[in-house]
C-alpha cells in the first residue's frame, strides 16, 4: 500500500511541474478548468479545482491576477464556468477580477477558448489535477507556444491531498497523456 501511495504522490508531483517555467511579470492569468457539472451548484471535484485556482495567486498579487473559469454547460444546467464562479465568489468570498469561459466541452477547447484572455498577461496558471492541467498545458503549446512560454507552476498540487485516490488516478493520467506530445516529441512523464 505505501508504495501505491508513494507512487501517486510522486506522478502527481511530476506532472505538476512538466512544462512550466519561471516566467516574470507582474499581471497573471489563472485558468480553472471545469469538469462534468450537470448539477445546480459546483460538483466536489469543481470546488477543489476553484480552492486550487485561489491558492495558486501569488501572494500580494490579487489586483493583478484574472481568475479565467473555463467550461460549458454540461446538460441542461448553468455552465461550468459559471458555477465555479458562483462558488468562488459567494462560499469563498473571492472579489478579484473573473472572467469566463463559458463555450468549451472538451479540454482542448477550453484551452482555445481562454486563448483570447491570456494574450497580455506575463504568467499563466492551469488549476486542475495535476494530469489534467499537464494536458491542457501541452495543448497550450500545441495552440500558442508564445503563450505557452508564460506557464508557471499552479498550486494545484500538494504532499498528501488527495493521498489515497491519487494512485487510483494515477493509471487514468497515464493513459490520457501517453499519446499527447510537445510539438513533435512525446511529452516525458
Amino acid at each position: 500500500m505505501a508504495v501505491a501511495l508513494g507512487w501517486g504522490e510522486w506522478l502527481n508531483w511530476r506532472w505538476s511541474r512538466t512544462l512550466v517555467g519561471h516566467s516574470g511579470g507582474v499581471s497573471e492569468a489563472v485558468v480553472v478548468l471545469g469538469y462534468r457539472n450537470p448539477q445546480p451548484t459546483a460538483n466536489f471535484i469543481n470546488r477543489w479545482r476553484v480552492r486550487a485556482a485561489l491558492r495558486s495567486i501569488s501572494a500580494g498579487n490579487g489586483r493583478d491576477t484574472r481568475v479565467i473559469f473555463s467550461g460549458g454547460a454540461n446538460g441542461t444546467g448553468a455552465a461550468e464556468a459559471q458555477l465555479m464562479a458562483d462558488y468562488a465568489k459567494s462560499v469563498l468570498g473571492f472579489d478579484g477580477t473573473v472572467f469566463l469561459e463559458d463555450q468549451s466541452r472538451t479540454t482542448w477547447e477550453n484551452v482555445m477558448n481562454v486563448i483570447p484572455l491570456l494574450e497580455d498577461v506575463d504568467r499563466i496558471k492551469i488549476a486542475s489535477q495535476p494530469a489534467h492541467a499537464l494536458k491542457a498545458r501541452a495543448y497550450l503549446r500545441r495552440q500558442r507556444p508564445d503563450l505557452a512560454e508564460r506557464l508557471v507552476l499552479a498550486d494545484d498540487y500538494r504532499p498528501g491531498e488527495w493521498l489515497i485516490v491519487k494512485p487510483l488516478l494515477a493509471p487514468y493520467g497515464l493513459w490520457t497523456l501517453r499519446n499527447i506530445k510537445d510539438g513533435e516529441r512525446k511529452i516525458s512523464l
